[in-house]
């Protein structure tokens, strides 16, 4: 009997996951075909009608202002130069080579 319970919750709970999925799918599909003009969206790219323009805490200063720069700046390293900074670094610890150059 318990195991007739579990298959009848189990088809229910697939049956609303199904339901759930399809029912996105066509959210989606409807809000894509629709034409989005540059007001829409905020400078965060997201849409005002969802999220009303507040921005992630993350993209705040200390202020509650919005961050205007580019939060992860990268530049391009060759493999020489960071083998270079990664010896630097490894000569400069506490075991590092220098302190066994130094005992020889």
């Amino acid at each position: 009997m318990l195991h007739l319970l579990y298959i009848l919750a189990f088809t229910v709970l697939a049956f609303l996951a199904v339901g759930n999925l399809i029912r996105s799918l066509i959210t989606v599909g409807m809000e894509s075909q629709r034409p989005r003009g540059f007001r829409d969206f905020d400078r965060y790219g997201a849409s005002n009608s969802r999220f009303q323009g507040v921005p992630h805490p993350e993209l705040l200063d200390e202020y509650g202002n919005a961050v205007s720069e580019p939060l992860l700046v990268m530049r391009s390293l060759s493999v020489q130069d960071a083998r270079e900074q990664l010896d630097a670094l490894y000569n400069l610890s506490p075991g590092g080579s220098n302190n066994d150059e130094a005992a020889e």
